[in-house]
């Protein structure tokens, strides 16, 4: 199958320092990527990249394309009306405003958006349609964030760190939506929750010191200890969220031809 997002040699300067060095990868058109690291390996850049949100004083080079479309140098705007959702590790929900008024701001013009497919995977937002989103716990605020993407049509969803720091059974129930979301859109996904990686994630691709340093099958990667602990810092028993690894236990291959 031809992948749904290409990232070839992609290098990302800001402010002087040379974030990533030849960053190059695929997404499959199917099930979840995830893009793994220590902190400050480059991940969540290599998103913003992705989907133009470079700083306007950085430079980046390379090319990323989302099938046969070239993403570099177009427009953020573009790129969502072009199918491209993204969920940043912030959120950005309208504190100020209602769940509800937080969802039509993420209407685009001229299509027709799915609330009922928002509201069957996130019947919470439903129930507190009228409730202020600054008033929302954090779980809820990252169901807003990951309904407000899915209201429109998507190709390939972003999503950075959606379980980070989440009590264990808002990060079971942030797995099960993405689990759901991936059976019908591709995600590429930023975590560092292994025991979410080893439910949803079928490819990983691993970086270090701004350059790929493994890609593979993400199942097989996890069960390398010395080899997590080598790229990751934590092996693959330890990174999960207290109390979370008996409900989110399941490798993606198990399931029955969800991803």
């Amino acid at each position: 199958m031809e992948p749904i997002l290409s990232v070839e040699n992609l290098s990302v300067r800001i402010a002087g320092l040379h974030i990533l060095q030849g960053v190059s990868f695929t997404v499959a058109p199917t099930g979840v990527t995830v893009l793994l690291g220590r902190n400050g390996v480059g991940k969540t850049t290599t998103l913003r990249a992705i989907v133009g949100l470079t700083p306007p004083a950085g430079e980046v080079r390379g090319a990323v394309r989302m099938g046969a479309q070239s993403l570099l140098a177009r427009p953020t705007h573009r790129l969502v009306r072009g199918g491209l959702g993204y969920v940043p590790e912030d959120r950005c929900v309208f504190a100020g405003l209602t769940v509800a008024e937080n969802l039509r701001l993420a209407e685009q013009r001229g299509s027709t958006p799915a609330y009922d497919k928002v509201f069957a995977l996130f019947p919470e937002l439903d129930r507190r349609g009228r409730q202020r989103a600054g008033s929302l716990s954090g779980g809820q605020q990252q169901m807003l964030a990951i309904g407000r993407v899915l209201l429109n049509d998507n190709r390939l969803l972003l999503v950075d760190e959606p379980t980070k720091g989440l009590a264990p059974k808002v990060v079971t129930e942030v797995a099960e939506v993405l689990e759901r979301v991936a059976e019908s859109v591709p995600v590429l996904l930023v975590e560092q929750n292994l025991a979410v990686v080893r439910r949803l994630a079928r490819d990983a691709v691993v970086l270090a010191a701004g350059q790929v340093a493994w890609t593979g099958d993400a199942q097989e990667l996890l069960l390398e200890t010395a080899l997590t602990k080598s790229l990751l810092g934590v092996g693959s028993a330890e990174g999960h969220a207290p109390g979370a690894r008996s409900q989110l236990a399941g490798p993606a291959g198990a399931r029955k031809d969800q991803h």
